[in-house]
């Protein structure tokens, strides 16, 4: 149960960080520095975007759930 628990928190904690990485800068910050302040916010939210979204958001609730869970399942000794 444990070992579950820690491989879902790193498969979770990468794709996390990989799909925060592939979101469009928003204009300032350091996204202008790398060239992404040049590009025109006239287009809106594509399909891909929303998707992407939706995917942070689910990674985001799966890692807080299996950290919730690990936490649970070392201090009370479940497994």
């Amino acid at each position: 149960m444990i070992l579950t628990l820690q491989i879902i928190l790193v498969i979770t904690s990468l794709l996390m960080g990989l799909s925060v990485l592939l979101h469009k800068g928003k204009g300032g910050g350091l996204s202008s520095l790398f060239g992404g302040g040049m590009q025109s916010n006239l287009s809106g939210s594509t399909v891909a975007e929303k998707n992407l979204d939706r995917l942070t958001v689910g990674t985001a609730v799966i890692w807080l759930l299996a950290l919730v869970g690990l936490n649970l399942v070392l201090h009370y000794g479940l497994a």
